[in-house]
Parts: C-alpha cells; sequence; structure tokens
C-alpha cells in the first residue's frame, strides 16, 4: 500500500497534467523520422549514392507503446541489406573480409538527444 499526505495544493500538478494530456506525439515521431534519414542519408558511406538514398522510417503505435524504426530497402539478391553490410562488415566472393564502419550508431545518436531535450522541453514548460 502506498499513501501520502499532502499539505497545501495540486494546483501545479493538476495543471501539468491538464496541459499534458493533449500532447501529440505523432508531430514529433514524423519530424524525428525525417531528421533521422537525413542524418542517415548524410553519415552513409557512398559509392553509388543508393544506400544513402535508400532510407527511410515507419511509426508503429499498439496500446502499450509507440515505435519509431528506420529502414533501407537497397537489398542485394533479395536478401542481404546494404547498409547492414557497410555497419557490420562482410566477406567478398574472393575470401577477403571488409570490415565494417560504424554509421549507423553515431548518426542516430544527435537524433535521439535532440528528441529528449525536445520532450523533455515540451514536458517541463507548464
Amino acid at each position: 500500500m502506498i499513501s501520502f499526505t499532502n499539505r497545501g495544493s495540486f494546483k501545479n500538478v493538476e495543471r501539468f497534467l491538464k496541459k499534458n494530456q493533449n500532447i501529440s506525439i505523432n508531430k514529433y515521431l514524423k519530424t524525428i523520422g525525417q531528421r533521422g534519414v537525413e542524418a542517415l542519408a548524410a553519415a552513409t558511406p557512398k559509392d553509388t549514392g543508393k544506400t544513402a538514398d535508400s532510407w527511410g522510417y515507419k511509426i508503429e503505435k499498439d496500446d502499450k507503446s509507440t515505435t519509431i524504426t528506420w529502414t533501407n530497402n537497397n537489398v542485394v539478391e533479395g536478401w542481404y541489406n546494404v547498409a547492414l553490410m557497410i555497419q557490420y562488415g562482410h566477406g567478398t566472393a574472393s575470401g577477403v573480409y571488409v570490415e565494417g564502419i560504424d554509421y549507423i550508431n553515431p548518426a542516430l545518436k544527435s537524433i535521439f538527444k535532440d528528441m529528449a531535450d525536445e520532450v523533455w522541453e515540451e514536458v517541463t514548460s507548464v
């Protein structure tokens, strides 16, 4: 059992809850999704530019969560995603291993920070 005692008013808490009950996360997710696409495209190592131009995002919601997923549809032979091949490395037909380049995590790190900062600013601007 949890109990608490309050001396005074819940005015600030009530105002905070009332103001934030109508916040739409959709506008943030769409903006963040597009920023992520732009950051990933800019960070993707370019040979032909096809992988950099193949970034997208999707937003999925259910009763308990909302998820944003960045996608890349540059796929070779129907199964090997080139963006992941660049990120994690791959073997070649001649038996040589090409080391991966961590470009996805640094590109999205700033996006996640911006998202956290913007949401925090919205929540604390009561």
